[in-house]
């Protein structure tokens, strides 16, 4: 997206949003020079953003109190098994796995964010933990990859038909029509 789009934008909805932020931040690190029309749009977005007609979106409004807890949970359990055995585990993944199956616990505050973890504490500790016993099961059970594994590359019809083909002639003798 240019800046002359990202700035038209900003200017319709009345907000600059992080990623719009980030993407003309972006843009202006690659560029070794900026036209006319983006100086411009830049200027724009500026007076824009000083007269409050256009408002910067905070990167972050709201705390998931879900986050903090599983992390902690993952965080002391992953240490349990790597210090009793000799795998290594991927903390994102864990989180990830467990919060995808956990209800979101948002906060505006920090006093909504206590009343949150109070919550969870007397609710779901046991879901928590659950879901990320569980999350550490799958990832145990995650067959090891190699270096030299190399993504499925998108076939093309051609092939595909070719490896149908192949597939069914294989197999043809199993289906042939025997005569009485």
């Amino acid at each position: 997206m240019s800046i002359e789009r990202i700035v038209e934008q900003a200017l319709q909805s009345g907000y600059l949003t992080p990623s719009m932020e980030a993407e003309v931040g972006r843009i202006c690190d690659m560029a070794s020079e900026l036209s006319i029309e983006e100086y411009m749009a830049l200027d724009r977005l500026m007076g824009s953003l000083l007269t409050g007609e256009v408002v910067a979106v905070p990167r972050k409004q709201f705390i998931n109190v879900m986050e903090e807890l599983v992390l902690t949970e993952a965080i002391a359990r992953v240490a349990e098994v790597e210090a009793t055995s000799d795998c290594t585990l991927d903390l994102g993944d864990i989180a990830a796995y467990a919060l995808n199956r956990l209800p979101p616990l948002y906060a505006t505050t920090e006093e909504g964010a206590e009343y949150q973890r109070g919550r969870a504490q007397e609710e779901l500790k046991i879901l928590i933990a659950q879901q990320v016993n569980d999350a550490i099961g799958r990832s145990l059970d995650r067959p090891k990859f190699f270096p030299e594994r190399q993504a499925i590359a998108k076939p093309l019809q051609d092939e595909i038909l070719n490896q149908v083909s192949k597939i069914l002639n294989a197999c043809a003798h199993k289906f042939e029509v025997h005569a009485n």
